[in-house]
């Protein structure tokens, strides 16, 4: 019988549908002792997967149950097969990057400041100096500038896989001039590779990063590309901390060059004390972007799939890593 590990804190209930001809072994995230299985769904924290690594024995397949797999292989090494979730995480991210834009363009957070406050209503005028401070943009408004629009604006979609086009599935009521980036450049529709980055940034008024990292991405921001960027532009953060410099996207911030809403950090969590809490126009949540209450039955849909795959022996799908 194959011997599927699982983590423990998984509810039973989401685990009805796997088959009877598996085993499922939960794996409690303070396992001291060796455990025998054939597959591993590790949980969605590399710190709890290293921690459990070394307790596993006969692991031949790993489904993953992010989409996000780049911190598995130094764990598990090249002698498994990893698959991942490609397509289960998609619409949480997305939404999260819609909302993380609307909420920096319509000043949530300077107006929720007001409201913890108690101040009168009459201090929204601030807006109107924060709209001509970050854009530049010194022109007398009347009335004066309380909000800014989505809607028309230019936007950079750094990664097309498919969390990229369900974001720009959801940008498309907004009507924004959209040009997308990838690894790859395509003809149809036009993506954009990497090494066209540059000469794109300027134009961009929102800059959406939803890409792997790797080698390539590392640092694909940095203190040149944040100077590219105009004046008051918006980088948004949904992918992976270290694609982003930290210490350039923190001058660029406390310049009042641009403005950032970011969901992932560099490093990560983000310690105490750490320069980036502190930071101006800056928009900030706990890499909470996909966890929502669909994840779960989402991912363990994709993994079993792949599961069925593997028990009757057929190629299987969304593959990271061939074992060696």
């Amino acid at each position: 019988m194959l011997r599927v590990g699982y983590p423990a804190a998984i509810a039973a209930e989401f685990l009805r549908d796997f088959p009877l001809e598996v085993e499922l072994i939960p794996l409690p995230d303070d396992l001291d002792h060796e455990v025998e299985i054939d597959v591993w769904l590790p949980g969605v924290f590399p710190a709890e997967a290293r921690r459990l690594w070394p307790h596993l024995r006969g692991v031949r397949l790993v489904l993953a149950l992010v989409a996000g797999t780049e911190w598995i292989p130094p764990i598990t090494g090249p002698g498994v097969t990893i698959c991942n979730t490609r397509g289960a995480g998609n619409i949480a991210p997305a939404e999260w990057v819609i909302s993380a834009i609307l909420a920096t363009l319509k000043y949530f957070p300077f107006y929720l400041d007001v409201q913890r406050s108690g101040q009168q209503w009459a201090h929204r005028a601030e807006a109107n100096d924060h709209y001509a401070r970050i854009t530049g943009d010194a022109r007398s408004f009347y009335p004066s500038v309380t909000v800014e629009e989505l809607t028309g604006k230019r936007v950079l979609l750094v990664g097309h896989g498919a969390i990229g086009q369900e974001i720009e599935r959801m940008l498309t009521p907004f009507h924004v001039e959209l040009t997308r980036v990838a690894r790859t450049a395509r003809a149809t529709p036009l993506v954009h590779a990497f090494g066209e980055l540059d000469s794109l940034l300027p134009q961009a008024e929102i800059v959406i990063l939803i890409l792997p990292l790797t080698a390539e991405s590392r640092g694909l921001i940095g203190r040149r590309q944040l100077a590219l960027m105009p004046q008051g532009a918006l980088l948004v953060n949904a992918a992976r901390g270290a694609i982003v410099e930290t210490d350039a996207l923190m001058d660029a911030l406390n310049s009042g060059r641009i403005r950032a809403a970011l969901d992932v950090t560099d490093p990560e969590p983000l310690p105490e004390g750490h320069p980036l809490w502190s930071c101006p126009n800056l928009l900030l949540t706990p890499h909470a972007a996909g966890t929502c209450p669909q994840f779960t039955p989402r991912a363990l849909a994709v993994a079993l799939h792949n599961l069925r795959r593997y028990l009757a022996g057929k190629p299987l799908k969304n593959v990271m890593q061939t074992a060696i």
